[in-house]
């Protein structure tokens, strides 16, 4: 068991964490989470005491061993089994099959771990690290970012691996599936402080708002009353008949705790601008193949059709030309064969993960926003760079100083400047922190026009995907329909190499041409039906999250002018009294004629919902 005690540690002025306290129990598999910058690497660091304190202590068992994932690359060994090896614990130093199962696990072939590491790209060196960190066989495991640079089907394994795993774990991820599929517990650095829960992040997250919902209401109470009792002290200090009651009440104001208002956190908050468009069709591709100069092809013949309020997430093994379909489809590679149609007045948004290259080191972060766009002016530069947690001055900061998270949030920005009817996203998920990546599911899923997206992320796939372009099996593919669709109809190839292969149809079965015509149906069936629940119930979702947002600024403002006529009439203004219950009335006649129309929203929604279920108990 480890256990941290009083732990404090700040950089400068900025204080990480203050006087923090937690225990890791044996067999614990725990989730840390918390906003980029708020400590989670430094108290990895803390734990392997490569840095110090500023007050406070670690303790850690004796002979107890800790193992780390190294971002460094600095390999000895002539091949990649070799290097791996040199994670295996003591004992087990000749048991090289260890070290191949996982480097299998991690998308390394039999033939590649015979090859020197330093032929392999940066981000499968980093897999070489993780697998010495997996067959360490430690007590302890520190994970930071490890699904960095791994590809879906590597993700999967590695889940599996993970929930086996029979030690204590510590995991940093921005993947909350991922993260919630493997731990027992959850720790979340916020405010300075950490809780640790058992459960997942959503427990802990809805834990959290509840409490700050709970302090900020008492602590607004608090200050009401404590308004009230200086308004009655000021009013009634010279009466002397009185003394007793204004004594009474500044000893208690003297012993009432002031509770600070909470402060800001910085959230990504924002939309994608979208265009009207009416036609059916905004992209085409019809027999499309690729390859470049005297390599295999990529892909070949393949068809895809991009319509208005389509999810297409791109999916499948690194490596295998998810992204060189994507520049494809931008335009920044021109086909081997076939043809890509667009629409005319198609306006495209694209955002390419190795694209921060492309930044001007001595640009600021405005300057770069405001050339995306000829017509973008300095204040919707700085707007934009607020959402994407640039305000006030940061928005001054050069690109060269920023991290390659923040050099993310500045294509995002970019991308934010001009009004598209298509979104295409490589990886837009890289170098965010979970909540912000929350935000962008929440921005790609409003979005009206339609979005082709390349993740490794399970949880995107779930939540937005209606169709999918697949690199398995040694083929591509598009599949109609949903990713969970997928997973019971199709599977994935590694997960039938592992055994854990979906619940998929009789060989016989699968190879009656009336069976593979009838699913093919199906699929198209359900592709159009969750275009069609969407395309119907956004609209009515999106109106009620509107009106429920006016009503709240409304009934803000309803009491406020409650307040002020409450003033009003303790003063005797009668002018201000009549002035002040017009208002009165006409913010509640707006207040009620919010709530008629969220009632009738709501009812259609739920009706239309309802209509959908039935009709989806057709297609089951």
């Amino acid at each position: 068991m480890i256990q941290v005690s009083n732990l404090t540690k700040s950089y400068g002025a900025q204080v990480l964490f203050e006087d923090v306290s937690f225990s890791l129990n044996k067999g614990e598999r725990v989730g840390l989470v918390g906003r980029n910058g708020h400590g989670k690497t430094t108290l990895f660091r803390l734990i392997l005491g490569v840095e110090t304190p500023d007050s406070g202590a670690t303790s850690i068992p004796k002979n107890y061993r800790i193992s780390y994932l190294q971002q460094h690359l600095d390999f000895t060994k002539a091949t990649v089994l070799e290097e791996a090896c040199l994670g295996l614990p003591p004992g087990q130093e000749h048991d090289a099959w260890r070290a191949e199962k996982v480097l299998a696990g991690l998308g390394f072939s039999s033939e590649n771990v015979n090859r020197p590491a330093a032929e392999f790209s940066g981000g499968f060196q980093v897999r070489l690290n993780l697998a010495k960190a997996l067959v360490s066989d430690p007590d302890l495991l520190l994970l930071d970012e490890p699904t960095n640079y791994l590809d879906i089907v590597s993700i999967r394994w590695l889940t599996r691996f993970l929930r086996a795993w029979k030690s204590e774990l510590m995991l940093i991820t921005h993947d909350r599936s991922f993260m919630d599929s493997v731990t027992t517990h959850t720790l979340g650095i916020h405010r300075r402080s950490l809780r640790k829960i058992q459960g997942g992040t959503e427990k802990l997250y809805n834990q959290i708002a509840s409490e700050e919902e709970i302090y900020e209401k008492t602590r607004v109470n608090d200050e009401k009353r404590r308004k009230e009792v200086e308004q009655f002290i000021r009013r009634f200090r010279a009466k002397a008949r009185l003394a007793g009651m204004v004594q009474s009440r500044i000893k208690t104001l003297e012993k009432q705790r002031r509770n600070d208002k909470l402060e800001r956190i910085d959230t990504l908050e924002f939309s994608f601008r979208s265009s009207p468009f009416n036609a059916k069709m905004l992209m085409d591709a019809r027999n499309v193949s690729f390859a470049y100069d005297g390599q295999p092809e990529l892909f070949e013949r393949l068809n895809l059709t991009v319509a208005p309020g389509d999810r297409i997430c791109i999916m499948g093994k690194n490596g295998k030309g998810k992204t060189t379909l994507m520049k494809v489809l931008a335009g920044a590679l021109a086909v081997k064969s076939g043809e890509i149609n667009t629409h005319p007045a198609l306006k495209i948004g694209y955002f390419e993960q190795t694209n921060t290259a492309g930044l001007a080191p001595n640009h600021t972060v405005e300057q770069e926003i405001m050339l995306a766009e000829a017509g973008c002016t300095q204040q919707e530069a700085r707007n934009i760079a607020g959402a994407m947690m640039f305000s006030g001055d940061d928005a001054l900061k050069k690109i060269s100083v920023l991290s390659g998270g923040e050099k993310s949030r500045v294509l995002l920005g970019k991308l934010l400047v001009s009004p598209a009817h298509l979104m295409l996203l490589d990886e837009p998920t890289n170098h965010l922190d979970m909540e912000s990546c929350d935000s962008l599911m929440a921005a790609i899923d409003s979005f009206d026009g339609a979005v082709v997206l390349i993740t490794h992320n399970e949880m995107f796939l779930h939540m937005l995907a209606t169709r999918l372009v697949v690199f398995d099996r040694g083929k591509q593919f598009v599949y109609e329909g949903g990713y969970q669709d997928f997973l019971n109809d199709v599977g994935w190839e590694s997960d039938e190499e592992n055994g854990k292969s979906s619940q998929k149809n009789e060989v016989d079965e699968e190879s009656s041409p009336a069976a593979v015509t009838d699913k093919k149906a199906l699929r198209k069936l359900k592709a159009q039906f969750v275009q069609e629940k969407s395309r119907v119930l956004r609209p009515l979702a999106s109106r009620m999250e509107t009106l429920e947002t006016e009503i709240e600024k409304l009934e803000a403002r309803v009491s406020e002018v409650t307040q002020a006529l409450v003033a009003a009439s303790t003063n005797g203004d009668g002018a201000a009294i009549a002035g002040l219950a017009k208002t009165q009335g006409e913010l509640e006649r707006l207040v009620n004629a919010s709530y008629n129309e969220l009632d009738e929203v709501t009812q259609a929604f739920e009706a239309q919902s309802k209509t959908f279920e039935e009709k989806l108990k057709t297609l089951v």
